[in-house]
């Protein structure tokens, strides 16, 4: 066999060897532990290839690292008489982190630290580094949460200079800032957000036209009159990209003044907005529309339980002006899940004590408050990224390829054990979807096959070529409703204000292209951050219920384990190969079932587990089966079961 380099990402897992995932080549290239040499998960390498153990196959060595992905880790520290090291708490990264004895004073043996590498010798097995702060110790509610912000390259606090330059914005909104802009504070001004919001992105305004339509603004915060671009602001929110979304607490892209303060929309205040205005008639079809700078006055904060409070038949305040948006929003709905997807999965939203300890599981469900503000959503942004395609210039487009025809095949087949039929061969697959999603609403592998169903569908992302949302089902869609928390808005905003001012703009789509994939890539890291968060309460969740039982359903069948999902809470952990093997199955991962001569366990039955143990540190629950009614004992309950 020939060698050649070839140049990929690193996809190391958790036995320390890995593949390199490259666009050149048909197949991924595996790599053996031994053969990584200095590069860690994610970095972009160079590789040589050579001939593979198995007969035609190929590996791969580490040649050269290109790039490396991040040099900062979240760990535990280890401290001996000589030396330190910090052990990273990711599964994908083999390597401790050496820290020099003197630049360990101050640190204690057991703290979780962010390291970062400061340099690595090309004959040395494991890099040098030091440590760049403290995060407390393992086992705490706020260590354990931060560590999953900073292991996502996240920060919790704002440099100085950032804080700074928003510290010194004006509250104050002048005349002549006014004059620029259309007036809308004399014109019924909403907003409807969830209880515990603190930042408001957007607001409705509402009122009859003497034609008889009706005018509905929607007017977004105007963050990009507040963040100039190339400030250090700037530079930090663009940086983050994204706030984050925990379970306890909210990582904001901007500091606080501007987030909760100078452009929150909130009630009884004068605030600047970028508003998309449209006029409808009574079934909701637009017949004008305009956009621009405007300056709104919230008349009130409505709450999502308040607002449909008001829309089940309750007084209220603006009830009639609630009740329009309402109904308005429902046919504009009907028309939109003709060529959209529609899943329903649940949410789940923990309860906690004030040390961030969980103590309740409550599921979240989207009534028609939550569904009118995002049909307003939906609205502007589809009709911005429409606008701006009509002029033909670079812009910032949200995008959603088409289904993967692999996945979709195994949905098909998996289906069918349930009953079910998922028509592949007809033109409509989309209808097809929708149709096998409804059938399955209330039966218990309903949130099963809603999860297989998800990861059929491409990742959406931020690109220059527009290539239309596949899932929602429009042509042309953007993000321009959340400036506060997505820069990607942010970049709408200023783009849609320069087409607006001059048509004939020009900029460097590779630039933008650039910003696209940055955005993508940190919104990525967010939501893994997010799921993270939620695996850890799960966890907390679950640790004083060791030998208990509970009724759960098959999420999934590997060749190391049946994931469960427990109905009452959702929290999701393992029944083990071991276990399994001990009792008599076979695992069959193809065929999405354990064998054994007693019957089969297939995807998305319901069984009867036990609470084996949970493991904190690794984020893990594991059950066993239940066969007979099990005496617990106190050994269940012991420190092996709780790590």
């Amino acid at each position: 066999m020939k060698e050649k380099e070839i140049e990929g990402i690193l996809d190391i897992n958790g036995t320390g060897s890995g593949y390199l995932i490259t666009p050149t080549e048909e197949n991924d290239i595996y790599i053996f532990k031994k053969n990584l040499g200095q590069g860690l998960h994610g970095d972009t390498v160079k590789i040589i290839t050579i001939p593979g153990k198995q007969p035609g196959s190929t590996e791969g060595v580490v040649k050269e690292i290109i790039k490396r992905n991040k040099t900062e880790f979240v760990g535990i520290l280890a401290l001996s008489k000589k030396f330190g090291f910090v052990i990273p708490d990711s599964k994908k990264i083999h390597k401790d982190i050496f820290i020099p004895i003197e630049k360990c004073k101050g640190f204690n043996h057991g703290e979780k630290v962010l390291v970062k590498i400061t340099e690595w010798y090309p004959k040395a097995k494991n890099p040098n580094g030091e440590i760049v702060k403290s995060l407390g110790f393992p086992g705490e509610n706020d260590t354990e949460m931060n560590s999953i912000v900073y292991e996502y390259g996240f920060d919790t606090d704002f440099p100085s200079k950032v804080e700074d330059e928003a510290e010194k914005i004006d509250f104050n909104i002048t005349e002549e800032e006014i004059s620029k802009r259309r007036d809308f504070r004399n014109i019924t001004t909403l907003t409807i957000d969830p209880d515990t919001a603190k930042d408001f992105d957007d607001a409705l305004s509402i009122q009859r036209m003497e034609n008889g339509n009706i005018e509905v603004g929607i007017h977004i915060a105007d963050v990009s009159h507040y963040v100039k671009e190339d400030t250090e602001l700037d530079k930090e929110a663009y940086k983050r990209a994204t706030s984050v979304y925990l379970v306890d607490r909210v990582i904001p892209m901007l500091p606080e003044r501007l987030s909760n303060g100078v452009c929150s929309l909130r009630p009884h205040e004068e605030k600047l907005a970028f508003s998309a205005v449209f006029e409808l008639d009574k079934d909701g079809i637009i017949q004008s529309e305009w956009f621009g700078r405007t300056v709104i006055y919230s008349d009130r904060r409505f709450t999502y339980e308040e607002a449909q409070e008001i829309i089940e038949g309750s007084d209220g305040d603006f009830k009639s002006e609630v009740v329009l948006l309402d109904r308005l929003a429902k046919k504009i709905r009907k028309r939109r899940m003709k060529d959209s997807i529609s899943f329903n999965k649940v949410e789940v939203k923990f309860l906690m004590d004030e040390e961030g300890v969980p103590t309740d599981v409550i599921f979240k469900e989207s009534k028609d408050s939550n569904k009118l503000i995002e049909e307003f959503m939906l609205l502007a942004n589809r009709r911005v990224a429409t606008k701006i395609n009509s002029i033909e210039k670079p812009f910032v487009y949200r995008t959603h390829d088409t289904p993967n025809e692999d996945k979709l095949q195994d949905l098909a087949v998996l289906v069918k054990e349930f009953g079910h039929t998922l028509n592949l061969e007809s033109d409509d697959i989309k209808k097809n979807l929708n149709d096998l999603l409804r059938i399955v609403q209330g039966e218990p592998e309903q949130n099963m096959i809603e999860q297989l169903a998800v990861r059929t569908m491409s990742k959406a992302k931020y690109e220059v070529s527009n290539i239309g949302h596949y899932g929602l089902g429009f042509e042309y869609y953007s993000h321009f409703t959340s400036p506060i928390r997505r820069y990607p808005d942010v970049m709408v905003h200023r783009l849609l204000q320069k087409y607006l001012d001059n048509p004939n703009h020009t900029l460097n789509p590779s630039a933008l292209n650039e910003q696209c994939k940055h955005c993508s890539e940190r919104e990525l890291n967010a939501a893994r951050a997010e799921r993270d968060s939620i695996k850890l309460k799960q966890v907390e969740y679950m640790v004083d219920k060791i030998g208990k039982q509970f009724l759960g359903v098959v999420t999934g069948i590997t060749d190391w384990g049946i994931y469960i999902e427990i109905i009452d809470n959702k929290c999701e952990g393992m029944i083990r190969k071991d276990h399994l093997t001990q009792n008599g199955f076979t695992l069959d991962s193809t065929k999405h079932r354990a064998e054994s001569d007693n019957g089969d366990i297939r995807l998305g039955d319901e069984l009867e587990v036990m609470l084996h143990g949970v493991s904190l540190f690794k984020k893990e629950i594991d059950f066993q089966l239940i066969f007979e009614d099990i005496d617990i004992t106190e050994d269940l309950m012991s420190e092996k079961n709780i790590d």
